[in-house]
């Protein structure tokens, strides 16, 4: 009778056991796939982001099909997503990211701040969407995308990729995108190309060929030998008689032709280096300028493009388009008027190039023009332009490079080590710095309805080292407004300006405007407020400031500390408030605003 009863006890302890043991695996089961978790936490390890990926991704990746780290999705188990746009990442990828993550489908970590190399995605076949845009990945395409075989999706818009354009021909892909790059060569003629429309391939400036209305020349056509040459390309192993005679044929005439150019050859290339000394033995001439034509010698066993570019500043180290481009470069900042890059040249100093965007309809004539009027301008509140570069597809203005970043970093920038605090003396000298500078642009372009057209905090560098006591602001993205047309002037800083949000901007454009744009300035360095981009809220804030403008509330907190100086404050407040009148009739000229900035410190000197 016992033995009876034990054999049912013993099943069903088995049972219970074996259900336990489920239980226990389908609780790790993403544990059992821990080398896709290593891969996550070397990525997450290498960058940097707002949302703190290191105390969100931890524990076990998935679980089924649920998830509790961010951008991350699940199948079965496996992580088939990883999707970490626009949370400001920062960083280089490891070289293996992504490779023990075979059942990837979609990568997207576009509007970051990656750089170096794009990401291996060798032997990943159930890819589907790669989107790696708005980023600073430098380099070439790698030749393993053309094997990601159910591809659809490809973007890699708006970085800093080289070279040329692999052979895609996946039949799968129906998104494509490239431009905004510096890719070089013919655009390969594959069927799955050559239906892409030919915003997928604009903004390169060596690209040509369909779908692009850019003809190649000799250079650009020859096949990248990093790339695999079609099979349609090569020539048959084993020629035919006919084919053999008339070869040898080609050979008779070849020694005639080689023999002739020997003869006929030098004294061309004699004429060309005469003619050559002749029209550049003195400075040209444009416009208010002497511009001295910089010349390199054309090394012919390289790509390159030796285009000569003209300098304001003769004192300056001079350099080619193709040194330019051969820099290492950082992207810096995104704005209305085009992108920025930070470039470190061969000699080891440091260039910015703003590449800009909004400026397909403007021809040479009006853009040479325009930027050498603002070449010319020389004061210590302006940014300095070296150079710049013109052709149908590319408009590239070159700055020097000031290192202490901009207002807007300076101000609203986040706590911690390394951040700055600006007292009340420094904003102070700021704003004085600022107001010079716009009343010499306001002096030197009087013919212009806005002379700066774009002036906010952002757009203000910051110039600080042991030389002098003081941060000194030195103004940039001065002068566009004329290029870009009045269409475009709502996405630019005088946008904000009631004349032109609210009513019709095309008689009513004066200098006021930027008399607008420098009391925005000035009221955003004494409250430490964040700007909107919606009019209707900076309207509202410009009323509480004008409601409270004698309180202690509309401050910035690091201001209030120091209160011998309140009323200063108060005062400049008013200035403020003067320059972002309603009616532009009413606001102040930049003169006046510089005269009553001096005057209430003579005042303020007096009083204490």
């Amino acid at each position: 009778m016992q033995t009876n009863m034990t054999t049912p006890l013993i099943i069903l302890f088995l049972l219970l056991l074996l259900v336990l043991l489920l239980h226990v695996n389908n609780v790790n089961g993403s544990e059992f796939f821990h080398e896709e978790r290593d891969s996550l936490i070397q990525l997450r390890d290498s960058l940097t982001s707002i949302s703190n990926l290191h105390s969100n991704w931890t524990g076990p990746p998935c679980h089924n099909d649920q998830t509790r780290w961010l951008g991350i999705t699940c199948s079965n188990s496996h992580v088939i997503g990883i999707d970490l746009q626009g949370i400001e990442l920062t960083g280089t990828l490891p070289s293996t990211s992504f490779q023990n993550i075979t059942f990837l489908t979609n990568l997207s970590l576009s509007n970051n701040a990656l750089h170096g190399d794009l990401p291996t995605l060798k032997g990943l076949v159930h890819l589907r969407v790669v989107s790696l845009s708005k980023n600073r990945f430098s380099g070439s395409i790698p030749i393993e995308y053309v094997s990601l075989s159910n591809i659809s999706q490809l973007e890699l818009q708006d970085n800093l990729l080289n070279r040329s354009i692999p052979l895609f021909e996946q039949p799968s892909l129906v998104v494509f995108n490239v431009s905004y790059n510096f890719l070089q060569g013919k655009i390969p003629q594959t069927s799955v190309l050559q239906r892409f429309p030919s915003s997928s391939f604009d903004n390169n400036l060596e690209l040509c060929g369909k779908p692009l209305n850019k003809p190649c020349n000799v250079t650009s056509q020859t096949q990248d030998q990093d790339h695999p040459v079609s099979s349609s390309n090569l020539a048959p192993s084993n020629p035919s008689p006919s084919s053999s005679s008339s070869t040898k044929s080609l050979e008779v005439w070849s020694l005639a032709l080689i023999a002739t150019a020997a003869v006929i050859l030098p004294i061309l290339v004699i004429i060309c280096i005469l003619c050559y000394k002749r029209r550049h033995k003195k400075p040209i001439k444009l416009g208010y300028n002497h511009v001295e034509s910089v010349s390199k010698e054309q090394n012919s066993k390289k790509k390159t493009m030796n285009v000569e570019l003209e300098f304001f500043d003769n004192g300056r180290q001079v350099f080619d388009l193709d040194e330019l481009l051969r820099s290492s470069a950082e992207m810096i900042g995104k704005g209305k008027l085009g992108i920025t890059y930070k470039a470190r040249m061969q000699s080891g100093s440091f260039l910015v190039v703003k590449r800009l965007k909004a400026m397909n309809g403007v021809t040479r004539h009006e853009f040479v023009h325009q930027i050498q009027l603002l070449g010319r301008l020389k004061h210590e509140n302006l940014v300095q332009i070296i150079t710049y570069y013109y052709s149908n597809e590319e408009k590239l203005v070159i700055y020097e490079h000031v290192p202490n970043g901009s207002l807007f970093q300076l101000l609203h920038g986040h706590e911690g080590e390394g951040k700055v605090h600006l007292n009340w003396e420094a904003r102070k000298h700021i704003i004085k710095g600022i107001a010079r500078g716009m009343v010499y642009l306001h002096q030197s372009l009087p013919y212009d309805e806005v002379p700066h057209g774009n002036l906010k905090s952002s757009n203000v560098l910051i110039d600080h080292s042991n030389s002098y006591p003081y941060f000194r602001p030195k103004l940039t993205d001065f002068g566009m407004q004329l290029l870009v047309g009045k269409a475009y002037t709502r996405k630019l800083a005088i946008g904000k300006s009631p004349e032109v949000s609210k009513g019709d901007i095309r008689d009513q454009l004066t200098v006021k405007a930027d008399v607008f744009c420098f009391g925005i300035v000035l009221l955003e360095m004494i409250t430490g407020k964040v700007l909107s981009e919606n009019e209707e809220e900076v309207f509202e804030w410009m009323k509480m400031i004008s409601d409270n403008k004698w309180s202690t509330e509309i401050l910035d907190s690091e201001l209030v500390v120091e209160k011998g100086k309140h009323m200063e404050m108060f005062k400049l407040v008013g200035i403020g408030l003067e320059c972002v009148a309603m009616e532009p009739e009413k606001r102040p000229l930049m003169r006046e605003v510089v005269r009553s900035l001096e005057e209430k410190d003579e005042e303020i000197t007096m009083w204490m």
